[in-house]
């Protein structure tokens, strides 16, 4: 008997039986083939991509693309790029830091740019400062208070706030109502007079992001995002604007405006709304005989009532002139001698040029800058709608409110009688502020510890 013929290869399998696999090494693939040869079965098909190759001695390995994160990269490239910390434990430090020093910045400017009137008035250069420093001491145990409150009752408050706005805004036209340079916007309550329409925009925000928040999936079907947002926001302005209060007006509608792009909705909603929020900005100018002469005078450059309503602003222009590149000093300004109106309310960011001079303008605008940077943080930290939208009305309130004010001094716009939020002197504007900057700060409590509600 003969013995058997040994079993037939194909050529191109491998032999019988279990084969470890090398360890792929310097000349070698990850298939354990020498680098350079290619299997006679393979020579026709597609090209393999390398992906289990170690790299060469002194490179860096590759990331596949598909594992990158656009979204943590751009978070990445902006704190590159700032230079501030956007972490879930540290950003609402950040506001809390920049609010901080606006603060205590502020009262020493009120107390320089109010000195000589204040002595003029009732003999003490200190009055009107002390009286501010009562209302920041009013809006720290206010911020304080807003700062401990979780996010979940700052949406049951929505609601009630609006309606408490609204029926206080609607006081200024009774017997408690009282106007003040052309604006019939405030209440005396006897020991206080209060500015209802600073109130209005806290409620507005905590209203129309918890509407925006509970119609998340809804925003794209115009029904949905019309009601009940529209009829609340038209009475809201309404009353607003109905006191003549154009400059309260405009904040409302930037914080507005902020808080719809943050929720999502769609762009050809968002101009059409915009589109709707300019003519009705146009119609209210024309309204009023002199709004129409301010911003005729602001589009033409050549204002020829100087004693009348050019004098606030040219002296505003000549007080920034006058302080050159480092300013005349703190105290010594002399813009504030009778030559510049409300030297510690809307235009006191002139005197700070005037006094401080570059640095000191800068300053204030690298702390708007640093505290919009740190909102946005808080509201990257959190999955939570109600907070994202809020944090841009907060942030489109403050910040867009500082822009219009330091637009008007400079002469960029036309006057429209804002404060700049933190600094001028007044105490409707800075508690309210002040209760703005402790919400932020209980949204950035709230992402650290993981209590706000994903959406």
């Amino acid at each position: 008997m003969s013995a058997p013929a040994p079993a037939r290869r194909d050529r191109g399998r491998p032999a019988p039986g279990p084969v470890p696999a090398p360890r792929p090494g310097p000349g070698r693939t990850g298939a354990g083939i020498p680098s350079g040869t290619v299997p006679a079965a393979r020579r026709e098909s597609a090209p393999v991509t390398r992906t289990d190759a170690r790299p060469a001695a002194g490179t860096a390995p590759r990331t596949p693309a598909r594992s990158r994160a656009p979204a943590r990269g751009a978070t990445v490239r902006l704190r590159a790029v700032l230079g501030l910390p956007l972490r879930p434990g540290t950003a609402h430090w950040v506001v809390l830091g920049c609010g901080s020093f606006l603060l205590v910045f502020g009262l020493v400017m009120v107390l320089s740019a109010s000195s000589v009137e204040s002595y003029e008035q009732t003999g003490s250069p200190f009055r009107t400062a002390a009286r501010q420093a009562t209302y920041a001491g009013v809006g720290v145990v206010a911020a304080l208070g807003a700062a401990r409150v979780p996010v979940r009752w700052w949406r049951r408050l929505a609601w009630p706030a609006l309606l408490g706005a609204v029926a206080l805004q609607a006081a200024v036209f009774g017997p408690l109502g009282f106007e003040f340079q052309g604006n019939r916007s405030w209440l005396d309550l006897g020991v206080v007079t209060v500015q209802p329409a600073e109130a209005m925009k806290l409620a507005l925000v905590l209203w129309v992001a918890q509407i925006m928040a509970r119609k998340e999936h809804l925003l794209h079907r115009l029904p949905h995002l019309l009601v009940p947002l529209v009829p609340g926001v038209a009475l809201a302005l309404g009353l607003v604007l109905a006191g003549h209060d154009v400059g309260t007006g405009l904040v409302i509608m930037v914080m507005l405006a902020a808080m719809i792009v943050a929720a999502g909705v769609r762009w050809r909603h968002i101009l059409a709304g915009a589109a709707v929020g300019v003519a009705l900005l146009v119609s209210v100018v024309l309204s009023a005989g002199y709004r129409r002469d301010r911003v005729q005078a602001w589009l033409s450059g050549d204002c020829g009532d100087y004693y009348g309503m050019c004098w606030q602003l040219v002296h505003g222009e000549w007080a920034l002139a006058s302080g050159g590149w480092w300013g005349v000093g703190l105290g010594a300004g002399r813009v504030k001698w009778a030559w510049l109106p409300q030297a510690s309310d809307d235009f006191i960011f002139a005197v700070i040029g005037e006094e401080l001079g570059l640095p000191g303008t800068l300053t204030v605008l690298a702390l708007f800058a640093a505290l919009a940077v740190g909102a946005i943080g808080v509201a990257r930290a959190t999955g939570d709608r109600f907070v994202a939208v809020a944090t841009a009305g907060i942030v489109g309130w403050v910040v867009g409110q500082a822009l219009l004010n330091i637009g008007v001094v400079l002469g960029v716009l036309p006057v429209t009688g804002v404060p700049l939020p933190l600094v001028s002197s007044g105490g409707s504007s800075l508690v309210t502020t002040m209760v703005a900057i402790g919400i932020l700060v209980s949204f950035g409590r709230a992402a650290r510890t993981g209590r706000t509600r994903a959406p």
